[in-house]
């Protein structure tokens, strides 16, 4: 079996592309600054075996960055925090929606069982000389019997 790479990034942007809140979904981060409006970059951040795996076969989490990021000076102040609160609401409905992102993978780790869980980090970026809000979503994916293991 293999992770399925292109089918699993696919899915998590198309999460992100069904909200209709986002001016851009990108799978990867950023180089130059996104503009105005409400933009979400996904790209792979770390990769590892897991406990709970079966007999002969390693079991993987991968962890996915999801960052949402929106223009400094795009919007009224008042309406920044808001605006990247209800994206991340809406996209942590995405995902525990689709718990296996349709059969994908074997969970999404909502609860952190295989190290850590959804989680989200508020802060600031600058990208290319413009400055930008952002929540960067941990989403760990948990994938059933990736490698085997041979004697």
């Amino acid at each position: 079996m293999s992770l399925a790479t292109t089918d699993v990034l696919n899915a998590v942007v198309t999460h992100a592309l069904s909200l209709g809140i986002f001016s851009q979904v990108n799978a990867h981060e950023p180089k130059n600054a996104p503009g105005n409006g409400l933009h979400c970059a996904i790209w792979a951040d770390r990769l590892g075996g897991i406990r709970s795996s079966g007999l002969d076969s390693l079991s993987a989490r991968l962890g996915l960055s999801v960052r949402i990021l929106v223009s400094m000076q795009g919007m009224p102040d008042d309406d920044i925090d808001t605006a990247v609160l209800d994206a991340v609401d809406a996209l942590y409905a995405a995902y525990c929606g689709d718990f296996t992102l349709g059969g994908l993978i074997r969970q999404v780790d909502v609860l952190g069982a295989q190290g850590v869980p959804l989680d989200t980090v508020f802060g600031y970026v600058t990208v290319d000389g413009a400055e930008y809000r952002v929540a960067t979503i941990s989403l760990p994916l948990i994938v059933n019997d990736l490698w085997t293991e041979a004697p």
